[in-house]
């Protein structure tokens, strides 16, 4: 290991990034000086002292992970990426901070191949993604041994991130799971962007993550050797550890160190003259001294080279088929045949010809999948019992980190975000399942992974006014339209058990996006039969049942509506009016078929007519603004399914009827 540089070397590590960060906001015109400032002798702590990466191969699958929880603070990350080697962050990209087309956006965008593991922005997720690298490592190194997973998740925090909600869901569950290898450097600086924090927060910070079973140390956190010391302690410690790190915001930036506005405040000539004064900086803008670059290299690149080299001797020594299997989970790749249990599961379901729930059929999708392939990773947010995706998987643990199922407890926002996070992680394919009303408790989470281009399921169940008693506060009528305009967002709402399968190979065969999976409570009447070849879901939308005849009618449906649909066919076609049936499961896979095809199953010389029980938004797409609807147009209300889909018209005969209105 490399000399520790001198106390007056270090402190000019430092102050690279101070003035790198200072030259790239000031040349914006735009940005957060507070946190790269206040935060620069953290960043030389970890990156230089303890964190295991190699710029050389910034993918290498046993790195350390770093999360920069409060991403306004961008500028730190980029420079210390810059500083340590990584050769996408040249100092070009540091000079074209946030402009169209650099690497180095506002806030931090995933690009592991460049060192940012995540893509931050709303306070608190970039923490909760960082749980749940944490659990990916745990589990993975639980299947393959600490000879190949041995590191550990780190991830720079501000109170804003320790305010928002989804800290206090997460900050509990990692104690509970008793996460070692997960650290948090909090920079404590007592300080946001309205001013004091005594503004708005009495409570004991250090006493809440005590009470949730972690370590807490305190350390100044402007003396590099005191955080380097603390992230020692935290690396000995079973428990996730907080270390508060005393700092002063915007430090070394005259006018506005240590106020409130150095948060975002706008960076002048002036300061950067003044800063460089007041810190001996005499080096021109965007230009770092040989003996400071030297010694950053040499912290990060030449203290981890041994480390890396013998981890690459032992990966290379494994067993063929176990490295193969190692490289492909840490590739994101599915195993090979994993289509064969769906396309199984699917024939005996169209043989069957049950009327299943197809949240049940879903469950049972995943138990099949479990056997050929190992990195399912399962959880619902205290929902097992009415989910039902636990099956024979048995529970991740403080005391068993091989499990496949994590209970979340009542923490949908947690679920979704620590899902980003095991996904961003790779090795493991993170499902999750709840309530589909229950989905905006994710949102934030369910917008990140879109942006992200994560491949993360979600299993929505009780997706209607089917679910009866529980009344309109558990009835998704709007929903389905929430979800459908988040773009990247693959939602799928299948009809029938065979459908199900399909739509679940459409989930996994989805590598660049999440998916929203959405299932009924209530049995789905069987509408295919055996007899199968292609994946007909796959294309979002496809003639269930075409009319006898030129047709006239287009009846579209998606989910349980389908069956509604048939059976006004029925009625149509009975009275000589030659109807089609389209399911469609997807909009999103429909919207990106070919023109052609697109017109072929819904032509726009019929009468279009949707069914769905939910609201009209977005269906005009499909029907037009003349087309017909039958659905919601309001909130549920409590009763009985049956007396629920009367009470608010949605019926075959109020389909059939909104059809013949426009025949007329």
């Amino acid at each position: 290991m490399p000399d520790t540089p001198d106390a007056l070397l270090t402190a000019r590590m430092a102050d690279a990034i101070r003035f790198l960060a200072l030259d790239a906001i000031e040349r914006a015109g735009d940005g957060h000086p507070g946190a790269p400032l206040g935060c620069a002798e953290i960043a030389v702590a970890l990156f230089t002292r303890h964190l295991r990466c190699n710029p050389a191969d910034p993918v290498w699958p046993d790195r350390d992970r770093f999360v920069l929880s409060n991403g306004h603070g961008s500028m730190l990350l980029y420079a210390a990426l810059h500083l340590a080697g990584y050769e996408g962050l040249p100092m070009q990209q540091i000079r074209r901070f946030r402009e169209l087309g650099a690497h180095t956006h506002g806030h931090p965008e995933i690009a592991p191949e460049l060192g940012i593991e995540a893509t931050t922005g709303p306070l608190g997720q970039g923490i909760a993604n960082a749980v749940g690298m944490a659990v990916a490592e745990a589990r993975l190194a639980a299947t393959f041994g600490s000879d190949l997973v041995d590191h550990r998740t780190y991830a720079l925090v501000g109170d804003g991130c320790l305010q928002e909600g989804i800290a206090h869901e997460v900050i509990s569950l990692a104690g509970h799971l008793r996460l070692g290898k997960l650290t948090f450097l909090w920079d404590d600086n007592r300080i946001t962007d309205d001013g004091a924090t005594d503004l708005s927060i009495s409570e004991d910070v250090r006493a809440r993550f005590r009470a949730a079973d972690w370590q807490v140390i305190d350390a100044d956190g402007h003396d590099v050797e005191a955080v380097s010391a603390a992230i020692r302690l935290a690396q000995g410690d079973p428990h996730p550890t907080l270390i508060a790190c005393r700092t002063v915001i915007g430090r070394g930036l005259p006018r506005l160190e240590g106020q409130r506005g150095a948060h975002g405040g706008r960076v002048l000539a002036s300061d950067c003259a003044e800063a460089r004064a007041a810190r001996g900086w005499d080096h021109p803008p965007f230009t770092v001294p040989d003996d400071v670059a030297a010694a950053w290299q040499a912290g990060v690149s030449g203290r981890n080279r041994d480390g890396y080299t013998a981890w690459t001797r032992r990966r290379d020594a494994l067993p063929a088929e176990v490295r193969a299997e190692f490289d492909r989970v840490s590739d994101a790749r599915l195993p090979e045949g994993w289509h064969a249990p769906l396309r199984g599961l699917r024939d005996r379901f169209a043989e069957a010809g049950a009327a299943r729930p197809s949240i049940e059929v879903s469950a049972e999708i995943v138990a099949a999948l479990s056997d050929g392939m190992p990195e399912l990773f399962s959880g619902a947010p205290d929902l097992e019992g009415p989910t039902k995706h636990k099956g024979a998987l048995h529970a991740f643990t403080a005391q068993d980190r091989s499990g496949r199922y994590l209970h979340y407890g009542i923490r949908e926002h947690a679920m979704g975000a620590m899902m980003n996070g095991i996904a961003a992680h790779r090795g493991l394919v993170p499902v999750g399942a709840t309530y589909l009303v229950f989905s905006d408790y994710m949102r934030p989470s369910l917008r990140m992974a879109a942006l992200m281009n994560l491949p993360v399921i979600t299993v929505y169940s009780h997706d209607s006014i089917a679910i009866g008693r529980n009344g309109p506060t558990h009835q998704p009528v709007e929903y389905l339209a929430s979800l459908r305009a988040i773009p990247n967002m693959l939602v799928l709402r299948p009809a029938d058990a065979v459908e199900t399968a399909e739509c679940w190979e459409m989930a996994l065969a989805n590598r660049t996006g999440p998916t929203s999976l959405v299932c009924s409570r209530q049995a789905l009447p069987a509408l295919r039969g055996p007899g199968i070849e292609e994946n007909r879901s796959a294309r979002g939308a496809y003639v269930l049942a075409e009319a006898s005849g030129p047709r006239r009618v287009t009846l579209i449906g998606t989910g349980s509506e389908v069956a509604l649909a048939l059976t006004a066919r029925a009625m149509l076609q009975a009275e000589g009016v030659p109807t089609a049936v389209v399911s469609m499961p997807s909009w999103e896979a429909f919207a990106a078929q070919d023109a052609a095809y697109r017109a072929s199953v819904i032509p726009r010389d019929t009468v279009r007519v949707a069914v769905e029980a939910a609201l009209r938004f977005g269906w005009d797409r499909w029907i037009g603004e003349d087309g017909g609807f039958v659905g919601m147009t309001g909130f549920g209300a409590s009763g009985a399914p049956e007396d629920l889909f009367r009470h608010f018209g949605i019926t075959a005969e109020a389909v059939a009827e909104t059809a013949r209105a426009r025949l007329r």
